[in-house]
């Protein structure tokens, strides 16, 4: 689907403040100024290969500035940021092939690492390293510090498609606003912009678990959860998030879904819940089919509200 305006601001937003903050940079302070005694002799042990060791002393860079030590990772497990990216590995691939270090990158950790995590982790990221060094005669530590920003590159993308849960119910709420003012069923609003009056008595607010309800002297007629994330791995955390909200309706209240992305597991799982209606994401966020869809059903066959069926309406701009 075509970028939202608004989206495409946030996703520049997002990445420039990351980048500015360079948190390689730092790390690569905080290795360079590491001041105990590093003994590189077990570089087997380390899975340095020899070609690797010698192309870093013809060119004359600190062994540190490259390989990594399990001293430095147990005093300083941020810098794990930098090794990392010199060897072009995610943190999902180092979780896999040794341990779980999102936490030593972000400085949530709390105790000590233990000396065998430090080393499994340290050989990944050396025996990957040494590989990258020996397939180019010509490699310098700038090739290495590129490699860490295509690396930022790739955590940002990342992150982007777990800030797009939250971008995602902004662009539907604000879009399901615009369409509600078109038609001209808004009554009155609040002045949070969080609740909103529509006819035959029918109260619409804006909130979390649910994201929207729709309420009726106190009774929910129905509710949307929006789980904009496109990232197929928490398809399933995402979709238990929801049906706890959900098995909070009352009998009779009507479930709506909007979903970033629906995995084959997650639509068995839906199929079995059965009261659920889902529409994925893409499909409605901008003007279509996909988007008229949703409003009719939302508006005209479960709220019952008088209005023209949305395929005949122009929907808000956006």
């Amino acid at each position: 689907m075509k970028d939202d305006p608004n989206t495409t601001v946030l996703r520049s937003k997002l990445f420039a403040e990351i980048i500015s903050g360079r948190d390689d940079l730092k790390q690569r302070m905080v290795i360079e100024s590491y001041e105990g005694t590093l003994d590189f002799g077990s570089r087997d042990e380390y899975m340095i290969s020899p070609g690797a060791w010698r192309r870093i002393e013809e060119i004359g860079v600190e062994q540190k500035l490259v390989f990594a030590h399990p001293d430095i990772l147990q005093a300083h497990p941020e810098t794990s940021l930098y090794y990392r990216g010199m060897s072009l590995l995610s943190r999902k691939r180092v979780a896999d092939a040794a341990c779980q270090v999102t936490e030593w990158e972000t400085g949530k950790r709390k105790g000590p690492i233990p000396r065998d995590r430090a080393l499994r982790v340290a050989q990944l990221y050396n025996s990957i390293i040494s590989s990258i060094i020996e397939s180019s005669n010509k490699w310098t530590l700038d090739d290495g510090l590129r490699n860490i920003l295509v690396t930022l590159g790739i955590t940002l993308d990342g992150m982007f498609r777990n800030k797009i849960g939250e971008m995602a119910e902004s662009l539907i709420k604000r879009r399901i606003t615009d369409w509600l003012r078109d038609c001209e069923l808004i009554t009155s609003d609040s002045p949070n912009g969080v609740e909103f009056s529509l006819p035959n008595n029918i109260l619409m607010r804006y909130g979390s678990e649910p994201d929207i309800e729709f309420i009726r002297e106190g009774t929910q007629l129905a509710t949307i959860e929006i789980k904009g994330g496109t990232d197929p791995a928490g398809a399933l955390e995402r979709l238990g998030a929801m049906t706890k909200s959900f098995a909070e309706t009352p009998p009779g209240c009507v479930n709506f879904l909007v979903a970033g992305v629906v995995t084959e597991a997650m639509r068995a799982r839906l199929d079995q819940m059965g009261v659920i209606k889902v529409y994925e994401l893409q499909t409605i966020a901008e003007d279509g089919e996909g988007w008229n869809d949703f409003m009719n059903e939302i508006f005209h066959f479960t709220l019952r509200l008088r209005i023209p069926l949305a395929g005949s309406l122009s929907s808000a701009s956006h």
